[in-house]
């Protein structure tokens, strides 16, 4: 509809003002949008308001002679004015809505689906916890952000690849290999000290007891430090199965997890920091290498490798995201958490130093989840001993109420997820809200097959002029112009990464019809008219079905 005006508008101008030196690759850009009052029609555009210095008229001006050449006829328009200083305002015809339901049903479930991607490959790494503990929730709103991007982006036809970076290599693996020696010699009986900087869940003990069982005391038959080697790849192994379990639970499936270990054991880090040193990019001061990154943006160089001989975690970060261009990626898309902010121009630093456009890379930065029961903070987990754990929060609320409610907000504004609100099966809890629509529609298709109702009219039906002409209240246009925006909120959720514009959308049909169901039968004595309605809500459903779908949430027929 909106490109449809735009063009309109476009070719009333040419014909308006040709006499002018006013051709078309002059004209502004100007906008067609939704006024926010209803009673300031459908779509509004302010080309007078942009156009006047280019025309040299006041732009009320601009805004008559342009309506005098739309005309009053046009089919797809019912009337216009021009509103305060030069908007003009259009007010559709009903009847040029009904494409829209026919679109949806012709469509099904690619109706929002794009081809704007053109098939450029994208790569969404996110989640990449250290596997040294479980996933806390601020980990799962990285993961369902992440996850949720990944398919707006694919619904628009981008090539999109999930990745998960495994951190298995440096001094946080070795001090979980620590923890777990130390916890398997108190098993054994030994008196033992935990330092403080161990970690210091319960899970650390599991672990222990189950390398117990599998090797009993060998463990303490190595040397030390082959023992910590070996304890740190045995906790790593096992977290980062707890680590898929937790996210599949949640529906997160990743295309590839990608090794730091490995990636070192294959010399690309000593291989990225070599093609750095030779381009006179990393240089030695100090005993120490360091990556010029103040060339490049950032506020200062960074150190590369310690003048102790260790590379530094940036080290790493360097030849991994040499290694994703490397794979013939067009974008890297990046979710980190907000504390890593000072990271971005570092890393932004290294991929224009090697050449690469650094807008091909990009950082998703999500805030922080304050979780709640009734209002009141939860800080205590049973089994991490700091923090509750993403597992247990999915086992007490589901994977559907996690999901959603976790794209309730734009990810760059702190969360807070109430545990008991989402546990309600009442309009409290938006996931719910949403899901009821879904499953009130199946009860209602159900009831008309049941009551030998008219059924919803296929798109060859003969009758299915009459059964849309029904299409008439306020409430059904309402609800038929919110569908028609479904394609564009998930263009936009693509292009803006911003996946909770999807949730938001749902949100606000699922506000349109439970006002419309208030207020209107579907099931009436008339049978065009029920026809029409049925017609209408089953675009409804499935409208909601793809949104619920890409958010990575069940649309159930019952609840």
């Amino acid at each position: 509809m909106k490109e449809t005006l735009r063009q309109l508008v476009l070719n009333a101008s040419i014909a308006a003002f040709e006499n002018k030196e006013f051709i078309s690759a002059d004209i502004p850009a100007f906008t067609i949008e939704e006024p926010k009052a209803d009673a300031h029609g459908d779509l509004s555009t302010n080309f007078a308001l942009v156009s006047a210095k280019a025309l040299k008229m006041p732009p009320r001006k601009i805004a008559e002679t342009l309506l005098r050449h739309i005309g009053g006829s046009h089919p797809l328009i019912e009337k216009t004015e021009i509103a305060g200083p030069g908007f003009i305002n259009f007010f559709i015809r009903p009847s040029a809505w009904y494409p829209v339901l026919t679109e949806i049903h012709a469509k099904d479930m690619d109706y929002g689906r794009a081809t704007t991607g053109n098939g450029q490959k994208v790569q969404v790494e996110f989640v990449s916890a250290n596997p040294t503990g479980p996933l806390h929730v601020g980990h799962g709103r990285g993961a369902i952000v992440g996850d949720s991007t990944a398919a707006m982006l694919n619904a628009c036809g981008y090539e999109v690849h999930r990745e998960y970076y495994i951190n298995d290599a440096g001094r946080q693996i070795q001090t979980l290999g620590l923890s777990v020696l130390l916890r398997c010699r108190e098993l054994a009986g030994q008196k033992i000290e935990f330092p403080e900087e161990c970690y210091q869940g319960d899970y650390i003990k599991d672990i222990a007891e189950e390398l117990r069982r599998e090797k009993g005391d060998w463990i303490f038959t190595l040397p030390e430090p082959e023992a910590v080697a070996f304890c740190s790849r045995f906790a790593a192994d096992r977290m980062i199965i707890e680590i898929r379990n937790v996210l599949n639970s949640l529906g997160i499936i990743f295309d590839n997890w990608y090794s730091e270990q490995a990636m070192v054991d294959a010399g690309k880090v000593e291989s990225a920091i070599e093609k750095f040193k030779n381009q006179k990019v990393i240089y030695e001061k100090d005993g120490a290498l360091w990556f010029n990154t103040s060339a490049f943006g950032d506020e200062k160089d960074r150190v590369v490798v310690r003048n102790n001989g260790q590379a530094t975690y940036f080290a790493s970060d360097i030849a991994y995201h040499q290694d994703k261009l490397d794979r013939g990626f067009d974008r890297i898309i990046d979710v980190w958490g907000a504390d890593h902010h000072g990271y971005i121009p570092r890393i932004r630093a290294a991929i224009e130093a090697s050449g690469k456009d650094k807008s091909q890379f990009t950082v998703i930065l999500t805030q922080l989840v304050n979780l709640l029961r009734q209002g009141v903070p939860v800080s205590m987990g049973k089994r991490s001993g700091q923090f509750i754990t993403l597992k247990e929060v999915i086992d007490e609320v589901g994977r559907d109420a996690v999901r959603f409610i976790f794209l309730t907000r734009n990810y760059d504004s702190p969360l807070d997820f109430d545990l008991e609100i989402a546990k309600q099966k009442t309009n409290d809890n938006p996931v719910y809200y949403v899901q009821y629509v879904h499953a009130r529609i199946s009860s209602i298709l159900k009831k008309a097959k049941e009551e030998n109702a008219l059924t919803i009219p296929g798109i060859d039906d003969p009758d299915l002029g009459k059964a849309m002409e029904m299409i008439r209240e306020p409430e059904e246009i309402r609800i038929v112009k919110h569908l028609a925006r479904y394609p564009e909120t998930i263009r936009q959720a693509a292009e803006l990464m911003e996946p909770h514009r999807v949730a938001f959308f749902l949100m606000e049909l699922a506000g349109d019809f439970h006002a419309y169901y208030n207020k209107h039968r579907v099931l009436t004595e008339d049978p065009a008219l029920t026809a029409g309605r049925l017609y209408l809500i089953f675009a409804v459903q499935k409208v909601i079905r793809n949104g619920l779908t890409l958010l990575g949430v069940s649309a159930p027929d019952s609840m």
